[in-house]
């Protein structure tokens, strides 16, 4: 996605100074408070670059709301271009609002195993960088049993040990509005991909 950053999306002005108080910090390194929808669940995923795994989580049944962001950083209200930087600790991460009574925590998470390596460190394919580093980022005590049970369970299958790291959701925030719906909404060369509930063709990473 480095393409992005020489059109300049998410660049600060070079006289402009990154928010970095305590407080700011605290906040970033706070756990995420949002409150989701009557009746539906939250869960994080980071499995390399936000757009396909966004794509991937649109078309599960009882998902009602995904969201490309950032999570597990240090500083408040970062940019594209800050979690580029490789500087504040940011995953590229998707969020995803489920109702539980359609969409089980298992198949979530059967959906983040296959959609990436969870077994190559800060890397996916060609982007390289901590903010592609793999997580799954739980809410509730239950949810992180859940997960760590399946990381065993998919060690089993491995014969590469899993790097995934399985740690409690923080402060999420949005990405900037070009990076929503990426795929769907045509991508980098603007040939829409279905996000139909249950589509299985296959995902182009970038459009």
């Amino acid at each position: 996605m480095s393409w992005l950053n020489k059109l300049g999306f998410g660049v600060r002005n070079p006289t402009d100074s990154p928010v970095d108080s305590s407080s700011d910090s605290s906040m970033a390194k706070g756990p995420d408070d949002d409150v989701p929808a009557p009746g539906q669940m939250f869960a994080q995923f980071g499995a390399g670059c936000f757009w396909g795994v966004e794509l991937a989580f649109q078309r599960v049944p009882g998902v009602t709301k995904t969201e490309a962001g950032y999570s597990q950083g240090y500083l408040h209200n970062p940019t594209y271009q800050d979690v580029c930087s490789g500087t504040t600790n940011h995953s590229e991460v998707v969020r995803v609002q489920y109702d539980p009574k359609e969409c089980s925590y298992e198949t979530l998470l059967d959906v983040f195993w296959a959609r990436h390596d969870p077994t190559t460190l800060n890397r996916q394919g060609n982007d390289v960088g901590t903010q592609y580093r793999s997580g799954i980022y739980f809410y509730t005590p239950e949810r992180e049993k859940e997960a760590l049970e399946s990381r065993d369970k998919q060690q089993k299958l491995l014969n590469r040990k899993i790097i995934t790291e399985i740690l409690l959701a923080k402060k999420f925030y949005s990405a900037e509005e070009y990076h929503q719906q990426y795929l769907e909404n045509g991508g980098r060369f603007g040939s829409k991909q279905s996000a139909d509930k249950g589509c299985n063709d296959p995902i182009r990473c970038y459009g």
